[in-house]
């Protein structure tokens, strides 16, 4: 066991070995079991940013485990076609076309309360893979810059107002991250939560919002651990590694060019997502956040921890520009 340990930090220190499909291809020999199948028949699930890449695999994979799959996306003909070949694709799943814009506040509230209203028994797994790489800052009709509205406002707000349901469905949420959180320290001012602190550069902000979706998903363990009545509630980040989908080849041409052979499937990409929601493993107290089914740490060794005001003072922004309770 202390063997293997030590090769998958190794596979994850070195980032083309453990990111790329040679991680996975390893990491199998030794990695907890696959979800028990079945597990999942009859339970709602929720996956936004369902109709391409990792976000349709995640939910083909749900439906595989016989889940009730809301596919979520804020295309109505793209959410269509999805359900089309993802029922095609499992005779006998239930698949439900959802439509809503995470990056709009408002749709986000008239959709989940809409959910909620259709929902009998619960919400056991919400995954937050909605996502974006605008080459220009953009703005959303709540006037936020709109990487930071899908990836950490529309989301956050989601999960507050589901969190009836995720606590009558014994429900985990799971926020897709990724590993190019690991180049940008959390910003905590408003003018660099909003990105008006400098040139805009798309890649750089999908880094810094996919930092914030980390530490969100702790302060959210956090407030959830002081509540007696939300304590099975789960929520954990993860990363996919390097994967072949449409968003990388569109805003990252030269990577997908050179690491081709190497991506992994998308299916691959959203396994450790599938995986949480559906077995629901402890993480023991070392984090929450994931890669290939193992906790990772949030920082590398060389890298300051995070500043616990720059937390509070970007999750005092998240809450207020939400209308949701203090996370602590």
């Amino acid at each position: 066991m202390k063997t293997t340990a030590v090769l998958d930090t190794v596979l994850d220190r070195s980032l083309v070995l453990g990111y790329t499909k040679i991680g996975p291809a390893l990491r199998q020999r030794w990695w907890p079991a696959d979800p028990t199948p079945g597990c999942l028949s009859g339970e709602h699930v929720v996956v936004t940013g369902a109709t391409s890449g990792i976000g349709e695999a995640m939910a083909g994979s749900f439906a595989a485990l016989g889940a009730i799959v809301h596919a979520l996306g804020r295309n109505g003909e793209k959410v269509a076609r999805v359900v089309g070949d993802l029922s095609a694709a499992h005779p006998g799943a239930t698949i439900v076309g959802e439509v809503c814009d995470v990056g709009d506040l408002d749709a986000v509230s008239e959709w989940c309360v809409d959910l909620a209203d259709r929902l009998d028994g619960g919400l056991r797994g919400l995954v937050h893979n909605a996502g974006l790489i605008p080459p220009e800052r953009q703005v959303t009709v709540q006037g936020h810059e709109q990487q930071l509205a899908v990836h950490v406002l529309g989301p956050h707000l989601m999960t507050e107002l589901l969190l009836p349901a995720l606590a009558a469905g014994s429900g985990s949420v799971v926020w897709m991250s990724s590993g190019g959180m690991y180049s940008a320290g959390l910003r905590a001012t408003p003018e660099e939560i909003e990105y008006r602190d400098g040139e805009y550069d798309g890649v750089r902000g999908y880094a810094r919002t996919k930092r914030m979706q980390v530490v969100l998903a702790e302060a959210w363990n956090q407030r959830l651990a002081s509540d007696p009545d939300l304590r099975d509630v789960r929520v954990e980040s993860t990363h996919p590694g390097w994967a072949a989908t449409p968003g990388v080849s569109e805003s990252l041409p030269g990577f997908d060019r050179v690491m081709g052979p190497l991506l992994r499937d998308p299916a691959s990409g959203g396994d450790t997502a599938v995986w949480l929601v559906a077995t629901r493993p402890a993480s023991g107290g070392a984090g929450h956040f994931w890669h290939d089914r193992v906790v990772r740490p949030t920082t590398y060794p060389w890298q300051r921890r995070q500043d616990p005001v720059a937390v509070r003072e970007f999750c005092d922004y998240v809450t207020a520009s939400t209308g949701t309770p203090p996370l602590p």
